[in-house]
């Protein structure tokens, strides 16, 4: 599911609108939007984008995000839960959202993730966000991906479907410094085109229709996941046997730049398999004081997951 969000000064729920109706055309669009209004009142001053191309929606209350009336949603929950279901989804007046943004006049969207900055409703573009919207990372979660395996032409002769899911582990014993969150960089192209050489070549084993690889990049917090392999298969044994190489070649072959930030410094993992609760190797420091740090950042090193 590709993910945008409109902030700004400007009229931003009518490019909100406007976006839903043009994403209506490419596939199924969620909404999530910011209650601070009578949402009646708003229909009727054209203001809500509610029903206007959306097939599933939710709306913040003044408190809390939520679904339906009731139940409490945060801004990942109503992502999660769109995302199986979803092609798109928009979200219209929620400050700093970390996904792709549409500034209308002025503000800003953190760790520059402006998408475009237009400065009035009029001199918004849809078809043009369309097309950078398809550049950028979709937002995924187990759900959404064992739900594409599914959709697999030879889903009717497989009998079994093997996961595993990798997660950033706070620490790796008790007197260690607690990680805050890691950060992930990728060679695009290069890791894009050996993950998709992976796939295809676990996909020739007999009895494997469809594997699914997907890492994360950017800020990945504490205790939430980072990494997903998903297999469809005709039975269990070449089911799980290609889903732990599934990872494992992952971890091997894909260039990955990964930096971790704990409760004590930053530094750069080299090998230390943090978020896959494998076993911590080399750490390169920085920030910290002490035999083996250095003065300053240390040049980006591929995390090649050994």
């Amino acid at each position: 599911m590709n993910v945008v969000a409109v902030t700004g000064t400007g009229d931003q729920s009518a490019v909100a609108r406007r976006l839903v109706e043009r994403l209506d055309g490419e596939g199924s669009v969620g909404t999530v939007t910011r209650s601070g209004s009578d949402p009646v009142a708003a229909e009727e001053a054209g203001g809500s984008h509610h029903n206007v191309g959306s097939h599933r929606h939710y709306r913040l209350g003044s408190d809390s995000w939520t679904a339906s009336g009731n139940d409490s949603r945060s801004v990942t929950d109503a992502l999660d839960e769109l995302a199986p279901r979803c092609e798109y989804a928009v979200i219209d007046g929620v400050e700093n959202p970390a996904v792709p943004t549409v500034v209308v006049g002025d503000g800003e969207a953190p760790d520059g993730r402006i998408l475009k900055q237009v400065p009035s409703k009029e001199e918004f573009d849809p078809d043009a966000i369309v097309d950078e919207l398809a550049e950028t990372d979709p937002y995924e979660t187990l759900e959404s991906l064992v739900a594409r395996a599914k959709e697999s032409p030879d889903s009717d002769r497989a009998g079994a479907i093997a996961t595993f899911t990798g997660r950033v582990r706070a620490r790796d014993d008790e007197d260690d410094p607690a990680t805050e969150y890691l950060e992930f960089e990728r060679y695009d192209e290069v890791a894009e085109e050996k993950m998709a050489a992976i796939r295809e070549e676990l996909e020739q084993r007999n009895g494997v229709f469809e594997v699914i690889l997907h890492h994360k990049t950017g800020v990945v917090e504490a205790e939430e996941d980072i990494v997903f392999v998903v297999v469809l298969a005709g039975h269990r044994p070449e089911a799980f046997a290609t889903v732990e190489d599934g990872i494992n070649r992952l971890k091997a072959e894909v260039p990955l730049f990964k930096r971790e930030v704990t409760v004590e410094g930053t530094f750069w993992a080299h090998q230390h398999d943090h978020e896959h609760g494998d076993e911590a190797t080399d750490r390169t420091e920085t920030g910290w004081d002490g035999e083996g740090t250095d003065s300053g950042a240390p040049e980006p090193t591929p995390d090649t997951h050994d």
